[in-house]
């Protein structure tokens, strides 16, 4: 790597060595596939709730369930601790209403 493209990747990076800018360059990249992964999976989860939402609403019952809710910010809490309450209200918000 040149000079000039090392400190690029310092600064790029915040690192300070080009070693320490090499670990975090690829630990990005890592963090940018897994953050593919996460929206695609956000995105599946969306339609499945559609396809819920749809057939609660058919039946003649309510768009949302909120006891059902209740279970999901729970599952996010007792994994993530108190920021994964926001995490699950986001995601619900994401899932809710589309239909």
């Amino acid at each position: 790597m040149t000079a000039t493209a090392t400190a690029a990747a310092t600064e790029k990076t915040g690192a300070h060595t080009p070693e320490a800018a090499d670990v975090i360059t690829g630990a990005r990249d890592r963090i940018d596939a897994l953050d593919d992964r996460i929206i695609g999976l956000i995105q599946e989860r969306m339609a499945v709730s559609a396809v819920i939402q749809e057939a609660r609403i058919a039946s003649g019952g309510r768009r949302v369930n909120l006891s059902r809710e209740m279970e999901v910010l729970g599952h996010y809490r007792d994994a993530l601790g108190k920021p994964g309450t926001t995490v699950a209200m986001t995601l619900l918000e994401l899932c809710r209403g589309r239909v």
